[in-house]
């Protein structure tokens, strides 16, 4: 039986499966996959059903994962994907022979022969994308599945990014068959470079037991009747039946749009760049929060794409514009349902113990629906040729339907993912919500600067900039400070967290801090549960009243009556009264103040009385204007004061004194007394 790999093996080889994806990435933007293709088969002259025909061969060959996943298995998934994903690169360059049979045989004998060429590579990718689907499940541990994913499509973005580059560059600065040829070599050279990576990634050993057939077909049903697996998968059934109508946007960009083929071409670039620049983030959104509310949210951003071709300007110097912040936004939100989808179906819906029958039934099923989506929507686009015309600010023309069909599959997928059972994750609209509190771009920067603090004064300046942020996404990093080795640290996270906005694990947090060992910090984590007003601090505080350390018991009084505890009053007056501490007593007397209430007056009066400290008694008078409701006469007097003392002084007397002689006749006593 072999030994399963351990954690630290899988991350140690890690590089190679980036690697490996990155190079089948060019090889991918080169050959058989994306707009060069396209544009490609464009070039042979063939019509629009046809090219959907082409398309449609590499998804529904997927359907051979139904058949020859026990397979694949019993010899091992690595030796599986090894052996076909090599036959696949040789497929690739028989494409470089394609030229020769359009001169020597004609078009319909050339339509014949890359038929042939496609439909072998897409029998050899389906037989080793089945045995790599497991593979994958088995390499990449969980708690890194959604950052894994994202490092590996940025890494792959980079890749594609220059593959297109170069297929724009090429294709801009010269014409026929034979500059599609040289990127199709170039794609060949990476696709070998690909094998060779995948040779040192670990696992992927065979699996005994799967040479059972009933076995694999009982497990194939067990998923079929996993409604929440059914559901996902129907759900990315419909969006690759939307991605088969996608295949043909490059044509509709054009020909309608108006744009060139390199320009066309470098669309991509666009994607990919937003891609990269969004893919960290959405890789640890999905780690944090749960795969659901990524995927979800982005998919409903997604639906803006649609409403975007509609509207984009045709034959027009804004054209190129509107199409590259059109592929741009594409490209940032499908990054985000890309990770999700990855992630939720590998950590949440995939079984480990029978991956290989659900990867199975997944793959087939994207591969049937992948590959009615070009076979269809090819054969609309030549029977919608005549379509045009206006109705209001949209342009009719024959891509209208299929960018329609494309709009409300998403629609519909949408719908489905909504009924997928969540991890234990937070519920969508409050995961975007979170979008809209504090500054989101200056707390995700703080959170990589975070990750990147290694000395004692970086991380207390991180850690006051992710308060500064007020924002919901530094939670945990704000908790994770609470922990650290440096006092200096921890106290920054205290004052940074009373400075955010209130959350449960926060003040749990602080709670915590509060009983702990340390004083110093207990009377932050007092003061910082006052200021955030969160009633739940109330219990936690009272209990520290009776605190050894008087100045806990200071803090925390003053903390209470911020919260506005007028429970504690009663207690607050006894205390005063036995008190032998000056300092305790002061913040009793505050605290009462605070909480206001005609009790305690006369109390706060008679302790004013006896102190001499101008501090004290500054404090001690304002105590007494709030517990009477005067606050900011009090306030604007003692501004005043500070100012001009004689001044001020003589003019609160006037006052004082015109208000007693409005009081009625009988007050020359007290006018005296002023």
């Amino acid at each position: 039986m072999n030994k399963p790999l351990t954690d630290a093996e899988k991350i140690r080889r890690l590089p190679w499966s980036i690697a490996q994806d990155a190079s089948n990435t060019i090889f991918a933007s080169l050959t058989f996959f994306g707009t060069v293709f396209t544009l490609f088969l464009d070039e042979l002259g063939l019509p629009k059903t046809q090219i959907g025909i082409l398309l449609s061969l590499l998804p529904f060959c997927g359907l051979l994962a139904l058949f020859i996943a026990p397979w694949g298995a019993r010899v091992g998934f690595k030796r599986t994907f090894l052996t076909f994903w090599g036959l696949r690169k040789v497929m690739g360059a028989c494409l470089l022979l394609t030229p020769w049979m359009l001169s020597h045989q004609g078009l319909p004998a050339t339509f014949v022969y890359v038929g042939g060429v496609v439909l072998v590579f897409g029998i050899c990718r389906a037989i080793g994308e089945t045995a790599q689907y497991p593979w994958y499940q088995e390499i990449v541990p969980d708690y890194l599945r959604g950052r894994f994913t994202a490092l590996t499509r940025l890494v792959c973005g980079i890749a594609g990014l220059l593959a297109i580059g170069l297929a724009g560059y090429i294709l801009g600065h010269s014409t026929g068959l034979g500059r599609f040829m040289v990127l199709i070599a170039i794609g060949v050279a990476a696709g070998i470079v690909a094998v060779w990576c995948a040779l040192f990634i670990p696992g992927g050993a065979p699996v005994p037991s799967a040479n059972q057939q009933t076995t694999h077909l009982r497990g194939m049903i067990e998923a079929l009747r996993d409604g929440n697996f059914g559901r996902y998968v129907a759900a990315i059934c419909l969006i690759s039946l939307a991605a088969g109508f996608a295949a043909f946007f490059p044509l509709f960009m054009l020909e309608e749009v108006g744009l060139s083929q390199s320009k066309t071409v470098l669309l991509s670039s666009a994607s990919l760049i937003a891609g990269i620049l969004a893919s960290y983030f959405w890789g640890w959104a999905a780690d944090r929060y749960g795969s659901r509310p990524v995927m979800l949210s982005s998919m409903y951003a997604q639906l803006l794409f649609p409403i975007g071709l509609f509207m984009i300007p045709r034959h027009s110097i804004w054209s190129v514009v509107a199409a590259f912040s059109l592929w741009a936004m594409g490209g940032l939100i499908s990054m985000g349902s890309g990770i999700g989808a990855t992630r939720l179906l590998y950590v949440s819906l995939c079984p480990p113990a029978k991956r290989t029958q659900y990867m199975a039934v997944y793959y087939a099923a994207i591969g049937l629906m992948g590959g009615c989506g070009p076979l269809v929507a090819g054969r609309l686009l030549d029977y919608s040729q005549p379509l045009s015309g206006h109705i209001g600010v949209f342009t009719l023309d024959p891509y209208t339907p299929i960018i329609g069909i494309y709009a409300l599959l998403l629609v519909a997928a949408v719908l489905l993912i909504r009924r997928v059972k969540p991890e234990a994750t937070m519920p969508t609209g409050k995961f975007a919500s979170m979008f809209l509190h504090g500054h989101p771009l200056m707390a995700f920067g703080s959170l990589l600067r975070y990750n990147l603090a290694l000395t004692e004064q970086a991380r207390v300046s991180t850690t006051k900039r992710l308060g500064e942020a007020h924002s919901p996404l530094t939670v945990d990093e704000l908790i994770e400070a609470l922990s650290d080795p440096s006092f200096n640290v921890r106290y920054e996270a205290i004052v940074s967290i009373a400075h955010t906005q209130p959350d449960p694990k926060l003040i749990d947090c602080l709670v915590d801090v509060l009983g702990g060992y340390d004083p110093g910090l207990s009377l932050a984590a007092a003061w910082a549960l006052g200021r955030m007003g969160d009633q739940r601090a109330i219990a936690p505080l009272r209990e520290t009243l009776t605190s050894g350390y008087p100045l806990l018991r200071a803090h925390s009084a003053r903390a209470l009556a911020t919260l506005g505890d007028v429970e504690i009053i009663p207690l607050l007056l006894e205390r005063l009264r036995t008190e032998c501490d000056e300092g305790l007593r002061l913040a009793y007397a505050s605290a009462l103040g605070a909480l206001g209430g005609p009790e305690a007056v006369d109390v706060l009066l008679d302790y004013l009385r006896d102190v001499t400290d101008e501090q004290a008694r500054g404090e001690l008078a304002f105590a007494v204007a709030r517990a009477i409701g005067e606050e900011h006469h009090f306030i604007r007097l003692w501004r005043r004061l500070h100012k001009a003392m004689g001044t001020a002084s003589c003019a609160a007397v006037i006052a004082l004194k015109n208000k007693i002689a409005n009081l009625g006749p009988n007050n020359d006593e007290l006018i005296d007394l002023t």
